[in-house]
């Protein structure tokens, strides 16, 4: 059967998993344009110490208000009621263990209505939340910035634009995953091997972006102004059996436990394992991995399961036994390798080796909730091992 359009799957080759909007041109207004406002006035406020204070003052806005927005208008809605959420949890010290009903309430509409968890996501970290300096041109390190933010800081900024920059090359390759998965089932093995050479070129350039984190993201800081915000509910020692959201009456007044935004949210390694094959062992990472689905939209989770479903990629290669054929895929496979590779550094640095723990901040759990630099190894190491040999 194949693949549908992209664009079924709320997917461009322009620019990836990104929003295939301009978030900065999307109107709020009235009652949700001042959370916008206030929303972007987060920099003043968390240094301040006076987050909860002014947020403790906002009214409701009912589950009605948000049923009459478009779909883009609730995609942004929902950056600027998370970004609110996480400040409100996080902001001081000690964590709070509920959320009032004027934030509670809207952004549980917005996910039911968005197919989303009611709290930050990658999503509302990265992709929806972007803007182009000149929208005559393309996206790249050099023309994008962060729209919403926690402390405006240079760190906090260039931790997303890298991985904006990352979705949006990822595009070209995601735009070739269809024509592969043809040329597979065709017996094409010249054609495949082709696309597969052309998506390791991309690959090349998303790890080359990768590398420059460190340019104007410090490890100090970025553990210290940027991570504290980011974390979820879910096995989180600060926080107990999780947040209640009050007023939401779906919950009925019980503590909720949502994974915390991670790069794992990101849907293009997961992908790349589905179109290759990629396996990970039946364990509580697998499990892990899994839980994480729910955490993409819903456009994003069928592309990952029509490819998964669809993709006969490795078992073509396997048969084909077309040698040229074998070493593309290879280079495919070690590409996201060692993407992970570089993903287990950076946590490494950036995470693992800061020594102050604060209230949920901790240096062995990652944002999502999990031990992270065990599970980051095993990916990798799990990757490495899908390697085919070279007859």
């Amino acid at each position: 059967m194949g693949l549908a359009r992209l664009a079924a799957y709320d997917v461009t080759a322009e620019r990836g998993f990104l929003c295939p909007y301009d978030a900065t041109a999307v109107a709020l207004d009235g009652d949700l344009g001042q959370v916008r406002d206030l929303a972007l006035r987060l920099p003043e406020l968390l240094p301040a110490g006076a987050v909860r204070k002014v947020l403790d003052t906002l009214t409701v806005v009912p589950p009605e208000r948000i049923a009459e927005l478009d779909d883009v208008q609730a995609r942004m809605a929902m950056v600027h009621y998370s970004f609110l959420v996480q400040a409100y949890v996080w902001g001081a010290e000690p964590p709070v263990s509920a959320l009032p009903p004027a934030l509670a309430i809207p952004i549980a509409a917005l996910a039911e209505r968005l197919g989303l968890q009611p709290l930050l996501q990658y999503s509302g970290y990265v992709l929806d939340n972007w803007g182009l300096l000149d929208p005559a041109k393309g996206v790249s390190l050099d023309n994008i910035y962060m729209v919403q933010k926690f402390a405006a800081g240079t760190d906090e900024a260039w931790f997303v634009m890298v991985h904006v920059a990352i979705e949006a090359r990822a595009g070209a390759a995601l735009a070739l995953f269809g024509p592969l998965i043809d040329a597979a089932a065709n017996g094409a093995a010249d054609l495949a091997e082709g696309l597969l050479t052309q998506i390791v070129a991309i690959w090349a350039e998303i790890n080359a972006l990768f590398d420059r984190m460190p340019e104007q993201c410090d490890p100090y800081i970025y553990f210290r102004r940027v991570r504290p915000y980011i974390h979820g509910w879910k096995d989180n020692p600060a926080l107990g059996a999780g947040i209640v959201y009050r007023g939401v009456k779906r919950f009925g007044g019980l503590p909720q436990a949502f994974r915390g935004q991670t790069g794992s949210q990101s849907s293009i390694v997961p992908s790349m394992d589905a179109l290759l094959g990629v396996g990970h062992a039946a364990d509580p990472l697998r499990a892990f991995l899994d839980e994480l689905h729910i955490y993409r939209s819903p456009g994003h989770r069928r592309f990952i399961d029509d490819v998964r479903r669809e993709s006969g990629v490795r078992g073509f290669v396997q048969r084909a036994g077309h040698g040229p054929l074998t070493q593309a895929y290879n280079a495919a496979v070690q590409a996201v390798a060692d993407f992970r590779t570089r993903h287990l550094e950076y946590a490494a640095s950036y995470i693992h080796m800061q020594g102050r723990k604060s209230a949920g901040n901790d240096t062995e759990i990652g944002t999502g909730g999990t031990p992270f630099m065990k599970y980051l190894k095993k990916h990798r190491d799990e990757t490495k091992a899908n390697l085919l040999g070279v007859t």
